[in-house]
C-alpha cells in the first residue's frame, strides 16, 4: 500500500517562467464517492488508473494506487466515467529543491490554478514563493473529483 502526503494552494501569482516543463492531462471518474476515487488518466499519450481512499481529517494524506495501464484501455475506461471530465495542463516548478504540480485547468473550470506539493511527511516545510496564493488542502470543492461534478466556472465566490 501507498500513502499520498500532500498540500493544496491556490496560484495568485504568475509562476509560468519558474517552470521546467508541463503536460496535458485529461482524466475521468469511475468512480468519485468520498470513501474511493477511481480516476483513469490520459498523459502524454499513457494510460493510468489510479484508486484514491479516503483522507485524514486535515484532507493532507490518503491511501493512493496507481498502474500504468495500455492507452487503448485508458481511453475505453475514459468512455464508461462519471460524466464530467477534468481537463488541465501541468505545470512543474521547482522551488527551493521540491516541485510542486502546478494544474492549470480548462474547459468548466478554466480560470481555477492550483499548486499541490507532495511531502514526505505531514509536517514537513513548505516554500513559499511569491506566487503561491492560501492554503486548501482538505477544501473538498478543489478534489479533481469534485470539480468535474460542481466546476469553478458554477462556483459563487
Amino acid at each position: 500500500m501507498s500513502t499520498e502526503i500532500e498540500r493544496k494552494f491556490r496560484v495568485t501569482g504568475e509562476f509560468r517562467d519558474h517552470a521546467r516543463d508541463a503536460e496535458r492531462i485529461v482524466q475521468g471518474f469511475l468512480s468519485s464517492v468520498p470513501e474511493r476515487t477511481v480516476r483513469v488518466r490520459k498523459r502524454n499519450g499513457r494510460g493510468y488508473l489510479t484508486i484514491k481512499g479516503k483522507g485524514d481529517s486535515t484532507g493532507t494524506t490518503r491511501y493512493e494506487w496507481e498502474r500504468e495501464i495500455p492507452p487503448d484501455e485508458a481511453d475505453a475506461l475514459l468512455a464508461l466515467c462519471e460524466p464530467g471530465i477534468i481537463d488541465k495542463t501541468r505545470h512543474y516548478v521547482p522551488v527551493d529543491g521540491q516541485v510542486f504540480e502546478v494544474d492549470e485547468f480548462h474547459g468548466e473550470n478554466a480560470g481555477l490554478i492550483v499548486a499541490e506539493l507532495e511531502l514526505v511527511h505531514a509536517d514537513d516545510p513548505i516554500p513559499s514563493p511569491p506566487w503561491l496564493g492560501p492554503e486548501v488542502t482538505g477544501d473538498a470543492r478543489y478534489y479533481n473529483a469534485a470539480l468535474k461534478a460542481h466546476p469553478y466556472s458554477q462556483w459563487l465566490e
